[in-house]
């Protein structure tokens, strides 16, 4: 899990929708909680979404609820963040995360930490 790979980044209108691809290394994806977090200029990072190991359990924040869903195939070590309906607020660079455990899924607190993707949402 020490290497986090974000891709599918990129300018969209808004109203329009993108799919983030989170790629992860190593053998143990499948006992990882994985989170997705974003920072806008001049703000601090923000949780987004999270799912736990499984994918039995996830979580939103309440700005993106309705609007993300965020999945894993844990067989291709991959975690996905589909947004739909995207707002210009939505601009930012948007981090993939892991760790153990579920508690305390929707804090920073995650062990690693992808390069982040940009997303820019125009009106």
């Amino acid at each position: 899990q020490r290497q986090l790979v974000e891709s599918g980044g990129g300018l969209v209108q808004a109203g329009g929708s993108l799919r983030l691809s989170c790629a992860a290394s190593g053998r143990t994806f499948g006992t990882y909680t994985m989170g997705w977090f974003r920072q806008a200029p001049g703000k601090e990072r923000e949780f987004v979404a999270a799912i736990s190991s499984g994918g039995g359990s996830t979580s939103y924040a309440d700005s993106v609820k309705g609007r993300f869903t965020i999945s894993r195939d844990n067989a291709k070590n991959t975690v996905y963040l589909q947004m739909n309906s995207l707002k210009p607020e939505d601009t930012a660079v948007y981090y993939c995360s892991s760790k153990l455990g579920w508690a305390r899924a929707t804090m920073p607190d995650y062990n690693y930490w992808g390069q982040g993707t940009q997303v820019t949402v125009s009106s």
